[in-house]
């Protein structure tokens, strides 16, 4: 009995699953219905910057975010054309779900590239990767990626009704006038869960949104959720940086050798507040020659971190490992071989379902039961 009982209290693996007791999940693919969306090549668009008619989605569908809204799981998903130098303008589609499995699309995209203010920052490459949040007065914020060909710059849109959007423009606009413009992208806005909505959540009179794709996991502050400050280190004012390494950015998390994530960290779904702390899903990538040898590389596998609740800079926890990675065909194999990329979190009938991006080709949904 007293070997059964040291056993329970010291086992190492009885121990680190009771310290990462916070992790959301487990999760389980939904094989049955995987991928739950693909590539269209009957839907039209006609493209105000090409003046013609295009095929939006016929090339890749990926990347989703999602958000409960009346009774319904809304998602705005990342889609490209074949079209131009690129061979792939992105353009976000909307499609609704009653059940988070089955969804039916609309026929146009709700929100492109256009002639207007943004058009310099979104052509031809387009607007990618969405994550979306709620405000209490019952708005939408979305942060986005546009890309011109040379820079990613993450933005920001807003929405009553998720169909109709309005531009706010750089996230880092205001930021970026006294230093040079620098790629930035995946930000991910700290939320807090009520009921099965994600809203936009002050923390010592602040919003915050975890972003990046580098090596290192950068934060930033805003007082409106359209003006963005990334927080930074003292530097020399007369300095001008050429790119986010050079801005000094506060890292909050970096790469870990031996690990799935030993060659960047990108967030994954809006990070949102539990008991424990505030939980971020992000999405690691792999680097065989000093990461996990038993992935690919290139693999983009999603950990979690666990972030203290009143100071959103400080890295409480991490998951040990990768809780899901590419190990269906869907997943292995597409536009970029071995991706799974996380981008879009949905509570809803009492469960969680995490809506990922798989070889940047099609869409897929892995279910978890809510604690």
């Amino acid at each position: 009995m007293k070997n059964v009982l040291f056993l329970l209290l010291f086992s190492p693996l009885v121990f680190a699953q009771k310290q990462q007791s916070w992790l959301v999940g487990p999760f389980r693919k939904a094989d049955a219905a995987n991928p739950i969306l693909e590539a269209k090549s009957t839907t039209t668009f006609a493209c105000p910057v090409r003046g013609k008619t295009v095929r939006w989605e016929e090339k890749d569908v990926f990347n989703p975010a999602v958000v409960v809204r009346k009774g319904k799981i809304y998602m705005i998903y990342r889609a490209e054309d074949k079209v131009g130098k690129y061979a792939g303008t992105s353009r976000l589609g909307l499609a609704l779900s009653n059940d988070g499995i089955h969804f039916k699309r609309m026929p146009e995209p709700v929100f492109y590239p256009d002639n207007d203010f943004m058009k310099k920052y979104e052509w031809e490459g387009g607007c990618e990767d969405p994550r979306i949040v709620e405000t209490e007065d019952g708005r939408y914020i979305m942060t986005y990626t546009s890309y011109d060909g040379n820079l990613a710059r993450l933005c920001v849109a807003s929405s009553r009704d998720l169909v109709k959007w309005q531009k706010h423009g750089l996230a880092f606009h205001n930021f970026i006038k006294g230093n040079r413009d620098f790629w930035s992208k995946s930000g991910a806005i700290v939320c807090k869960k009520a009921g099965d909505k994600f809203i936009a959540a002050k923390i010592n009179g602040k919003y915050w949104m975890y972003w990046g794709d580098q090596a290192q996991l950068y934060i930033a502050t805003s007082d409106d959720l359209v003006n963005w400050y990334p927080s930074t280190k003292a530097k020399d004012p007369a300095f001008k940086p050429q790119n986010v390494s050079d801005v000094n950015c506060i890292a909050v998390a970096a790469t870990r050798p031996g690990k799935h994530d030993s060659r960047l960290l990108e967030s994954g779904p809006p990070a949102f507040l539990t008991k424990d702390g505030i939980v971020l899903i992000y999405n690691g990538m792999n680097y065989t020659q000093t990461g996990d040898p038993t992935l690919a590389e290139g693999t983009y596998a999603a950990g979690q971190f666990l972030f203290d609740a009143e100071n959103p800079g400080q890295l409480k926890d991490r998951s040990e490992n990768y809780f899901i990675k590419p190990d269906r065909p869907f997943e292995t194999t597409g536009q970029i071989n071995q991706v799974c990329f996380v981008e879009g979190l949905a509570s809803y009938k009492g469960k969680w379902f995490l809506y990922y991006g798989t070889a940047d080709s099609k869409i897929a949904v892995a279910v978890a039961r809510q604690k």
